[in-house]
């Protein structure tokens, strides 16, 4: 179990009075130093202006859910740092980003004129930096301490969250960590990171513009939400991009940044070598709902609440990058929750074992005060519009809108039970006869709110059809002759109501036939092989593959068919 103790000296550490703890002396890794700034940034960043600001903006669990929300507000009185440390010497010239040098005195130097010289010399660079009427201040409280020594870092934070640019950690040589630069700039090169990407995942063709146009929002926030962030803020898009292009560079690193409107802590750091993306984490003050009565109640018991009356946990939530993949009806499913831990406020002691911000009850909690219209809270509805409460039917379907659109992968994923009672909820607000007057008010947004419905309903489907064809249905491992018994359960109802799917639910639907026909161990044991060869049950198999042949040219007829429809031309 991790405490703070693992980094911290216990015969120092506190926590209540904030006093600052005094470090050991060997954090070298990128992981020991993680935890050495949990313990800090949680304390300074996060604790400490929730028991200063009265109103403190608490982050609601569903906010670390992907997909992320836009920021609704700016909060300019909280704190907002960037971060980056690297487990190397840096060589100053030689770095791909620009920040003012700190520097080691010599070893030996104690007390002496140049280890003076080099203390003064890192007061006046670090001073510059800060707003003038700190700077007399910063200089007399600091005027003899090696700012560059990690135990100092706590007592600089109040300084250097005063600077709008990232600070730079690195080793001495001796390869522990110190403060060696500040007022970093991460390079971004939006512009091409995202045009690589787009065309490399298929959504760009080079010099379509019309193609560009059509899919650059869905490559830009699927590109961002890679790293954790909808499209935000200059400094968390440049700390996400700079992530990027350290971990395609090999570097062994943590990269940290804090937003003012989000209110979280986001981590990157490499993991070591054949990681596609660096790991993903984020930290902040939760408040949990008062209906999550178990989940609370265990918190208790153990004692990680923050604050019990109020219900803050200090959570951490990692994540899992996913590469894209167009033939996946849940494509733009860019990350997903891995782990949740709640953060033990004295010891940094960790419980993994609850589930805060996934739990399927808390959703249809919300989804039903969203329809009774008893909801408390507002959202930022098409990322323009600020949306609060739901005491008419138009903010009640602005909210069912931003709600779908919100919990869609989660929704087609989740259990047969969970989306039931979904579709009890929304199906008895949205169709009952006596509301038909009401909607006719807000026709444009009911419709709305009932095609994101349908393409749910129907991407549940196609999601089935996804899990037979990698042969792990209903948690039960397939043999082929089951994957096909059971595809042909579904498939005459999908070719029936093909007529009325989404564009994009029909082409998933074929592409899904194409990857089972694909198969190369089916195709190789029982299809290229003579029919004289085959057992029985080969045999089969090989007439199921057959049939599925021809529902695949079937589908794609209708396919055809309706595009030719759609623009008007002759089949």
């Amino acid at each position: 179990m991790i405490r703070w103790q693992d980094v911290l000296s216990e015969d120092e550490f506190t926590w209540e009075d904030g006093c600052t703890p005094k470090i050991r002396p060997d954090i070298q890794d990128i992981l020991g130093l993680k935890r050495f700034l949990d313990a800090v940034h949680i304390r300074y960043c996060l604790v400490k202006p929730l028991q200063e600001e009265k109103n403190y903006p608490l982050v609601e669990g569903r906010e670390l859910l992907p997909s992320f929300d836009s920021d609704m507000f700016e909060f300019k009185n909280l704190p907002g740092f960037a971060l980056v440390a690297f487990a190397r010497h840096l060589n100053y010239f030689s770095e791909i980003f620009q920040y003012d040098k700190l520097r080691l005195p010599a070893s030996g130097d104690a007390g002496s004129t140049p280890e003076r010289n080099v203390l003064a010399a890192n007061l006046q660079t670090f001073s510059s930096r800060i707003p003038r009427i700190i700077q007399q201040e910063f200089r007399s409280r600091f005027q003899s301490c090696n700012l560059v020594d990690l135990a100092s870092y706590a007592k600089l934070m109040p300084y250097l969250l005063q600077m709008d640019r990232a600070q730079v950690l690195a080793w001495d040589e001796m390869g522990d960590f110190h403060l060696t630069g500040i007022f970093a700039s991460f390079p971004s090169d939006i512009d091409s990171e995202l045009k690589h990407f787009g065309t490399r995942i298929g959504k760009f063709i080079p010099g379509d513009n019309e193609i560009y146009e059509q899919n650059r929002m869905f490559v830009y926030q699927y590109l961002m939400e890679l790293y954790g962030f909808p499209i935000v803020s200059e400094r968390r898009t440049s700390s996400a991009l700079f992530a990027r292009r350290l971990h395609k560079m090999g570097e062994h690193f943590l990269l940290r940044v804090l937003g003012q409107t989000d209110r979280t802590i986001t981590t990157y750091y490499s993991l070591g070598e054949n990681q596609r993306y660096p790991a993903l984490e984020k930290i902040a003050l939760v408040r949990l709902d008062p209906d999550q009565k178990d989940v609370c109640n265990t918190i208790a018991e153990r004692g990680f609440f923050l604050d019990k009356k109020r219900r803050i946990i200090i959570l951490r939530i990692s994540y899992r990058q996913h590469a894209f993949n167009a033939s996946n009806i849940r494509e733009d499913r860019a990350i997903s929750v891995t782990s949740q831990e709640i953060i033990h406020p004295l010891t940094g002691a960790v419980l993994s074992d609850l589930n805060v911000i996934k739990d399927t009850s808390n959703m249809l909690y919300h989804l039903n005060d969203i329809v009774r219209g008893e909801y408390i809270g507002c959202i930022l509805y098409k990322r323009t519009e600020l949306v609060e409460n739901t005491d008419t039917d138009e903010k009640k379907l602005k909210f069912l809108s931003t709600w779908l659109s919100k919990h869609q992968r989660r929704i087609i994923s989740y259990s047969d039970e969970f989306f039931t009672n979904v579709v009890k909820v929304i199906g008895d607000y949205l169709y009952q006869p006596y509301k038909d007057d009401v909607f006719e008010n807000v026709r444009e947004l009911y419709l709305e709110v009932v095609s994101r419905f349908s393409y749910i309903q129907q991407a549940r489907v196609v999601r089935q059809l996804e899990e037979i064809g990698e042969r792990k249905y209903k948690k039960q491992k397939l043999t082929y002759r089951q994957m096909f018994r059971e595809a042909f359960e579904l498939l005459p109802d999908l070719k029936f109501e093909m007529g009325t799917y989404f564009e994009p639910i029909a082409n998933a639907v074929i592409n899904t036939i194409e990857k089972m026909l694909s198969d190369r161990y089916l195709c190789r044991t029982y299809i290229l092989p003579a029919e004289n060869t085959l057992s029985k049950a080969g045999l089969e198999i090989k007439k199921s593959y057959g049939r599925l042949v021809q529902l695949q040219d079937e589908f794609k007829e209708l396919r055809k068919n309706r595009t030719a429809s759609k623009h008007g031309t002759k089949n």
